[in-house]
Parts: C-alpha cells; structure tokens; sequence
C-alpha cells in the first residue's frame, strides 16, 4: 500500500482560488434546499460540511469518491433532507474546501478524521453512505472502533477488490471524455459507460481540479475475517457494469462471508452509479435498515433492483 508523505493539496494559492470560485458558484446553482456550510476542526485538518434537514435526529453522512466532494451528492440532498439530517462531507485528501493538514498514512487515520466530524456534529447513530473510495473510508471508521454509527450504505466501494487495469482504463477514458464539447461528451458518456459525463456542473468541477494532487492510500483488499468484524448493519449497492469491481462476484462473496448484509446489483448501472440511479439510492439510504418490532435489522440479499 502506497503511504502518503504530504497532504493532498493545490498546486498554488491561484489554482485554489480558481476552484473555490467554480465550488461555490456551483453550490448555489445545484444545492436545492438551505443549508449550513460549517467547518470541523479534526485531528488531520478541518472538514466542511454541508448540513440541511431538520435540526434534531440521527444524520446521514455522505462520503463522496475519489476526487470528488459534497457537491456529487446534490441530486440527494433534497429528497434525504425532508426527513433526516443530511452532513454532506468534503474529504480529507480530495478537492474542495476542506483542508488537509497531515498526510492519512493508514486507514485507521481516515477514519479517525470522520469519527472527529460525527463527535463535533453530536452524531451517536449516524448512517453513513460512502461511494467508491468513500465506501472503503466509511468501513476504515468502523473498523478504527469509532463507533457513532448505526448503518452503512456502501456504493460501490472501494478495499472489496484488487484494483483492476480496466478501472484505470475506465478513469482515462472519462478524463479525456471530460474535454469534449457538452454534446459530444454526453454522447460518449454511454460509450465508456460513465454517467458523470452528463453531469456538467460536476464535469465543469473535475476540470477545475486538475490543479489539485491528491496523495491519498490506495486500499488493500478486505480479508474474510476483517469484513466479518463489521458490527452494524450494512448495505451494498453496486453496478452491474462497474469498472471497479465484479458485482456478481463480490455478491456471491458476500452472500456466503457476510449473510446478515443486503447486497443489490443495480441493472443498467457501471461504477458512476450515484449519478446513473440517484432516486433508487436515496431511497435504499432512507429505508435501511428496515427494522422488526424487536428493532432489530431484517437482513435482505438481492441482485435486483426490486
């Protein structure tokens, strides 16, 4: 596993400044309902977070992927919001208004900095949903005994797999794919099977933040026993055509290591699913775990989107 010697960072004050100035217009163009931008001092930097909803009960976080920041969540916030408290996170390690100050060199350290963000926002039962490399931080909380949580959702996530040549593939392919005129761009979005591409605001976001290097730990693949140790209810919800992983593979994994967890294979749907399937994920958030009169989780596996 790659360690990070220094925090992830623009390039120059004039990058930064360049990006926040895209951020917050964007902000206001997509965000859909008020919302509390707050900063959290934890122990690598402080963290902003997004807050909108009620003002009382038990939060849902979100941890975007790599690269990516609150923002990527925008088509969930109002739907989550109506009912629940919603902290959308910018990460440690990735663009946005947060600020890095140590290098993460372990996963007990990147979770070590949500557990400070779910203390100072006086989480106790947070649900947590993370995509992608915001999946594999979620579980890093849990396993660093961080506790504060009382679900995970986990989209496509990353630390189930060996990286594969194709998800690197799959990533040049949208860079590239990101250059091209809007009508083109949405076009090949089907060809390489990256629904972001249609997302303009995001696209327009991810060209602004070129300018930052990201140093951030590529993450070892779970063992058994490690994904055992998991004490709260889980959910995992992936593409049936993610470049990430083998859906149908790390299902049958899972079904056997882990009964207890609901795993759905979402048809249709590659590694950029958020954005492919935002109402049918807002809806999975909401309504897990689905709880007995005992209140106790009903456990579901499903390969289907049913």
């Amino acid at each position: 596993m790659r360690t990070p010697d220094r925090p992830s960072a623009f390039t120059s004050d004039s990058a930064r400044d360049k990006y926040y100035a895209v951020y917050d217009r964007l902000l206001a163009e997509l965000w859909p309902v008020p919302v509390d931008a707050v900063d959290v001092e934890t122990r690598a930097g402080v963290v902003r977070i997004h807050r909108a909803g009620p003002a009382e009960g038990d939060p849902v976080v979100l941890l975007a992927g790599a690269g990516a920041n609150a923002l990527a969540w925008y088509r969930y916030i109002e739907p989550l919001a109506r009912t629940r408290p919603v902290l959308a996170l910018d990460p440690l390690g990735e663009p946005g208004r947060s600020i890095q100050r140590r290098p993460l060199t372990t996963g007990a350290e990147v979770g070590g900095w949500i557990t400070d963000v779910l203390a100072a926002a006086g989480a106790e039962r947070a649900h947590v949903a993370g995509f992608s490399a915001g999946g594999w931080a979620a579980v890093e909380q849990q396993r660093a005994g961080g506790g504060r949580v009382a679900a995970l959702t986990l989209v496509d996530p990353g630390g189930f797999a060996p990286l594969p040549g194709r998800f690197i593939r799959w990533a040049l392919a949208g860079a590239v794919a990101s250059m091209l005129p809007r009508t083109l761009r949405h076009r090949m979005a089907g060809v390489v099977g990256n629904g972001v591409l249609r997302e303009d605001g995001l696209v327009e976001l991810m060209r602004a933040g070129w300018s930052f290097r990201r140093r951030v730990l590529i993450p070892p693949v779970y063992t058994d026993e490690q994904i055992r140790e998991l004490s709260v209810p889980v959910q995992v919800l992936l593409g049936e055509r993610s470049a990430l992983l083998d859906a149908r593979a790390l299902a049958a994994r899972l079904a056997d290591i882990a009964p207890s967890w609901r795993v759905e294979i979402v048809p249709g749907t590659g590694h950029s699913l958020p954005v492919e399937a935002p109402d049918l994920l807002a809806e999975r958030i909401l309504t897990f775990p689905r709880q007995t009169q005992g209140g106790t989780a009903t456990p579901r596996h499903s390969t289907n989107n049913g």
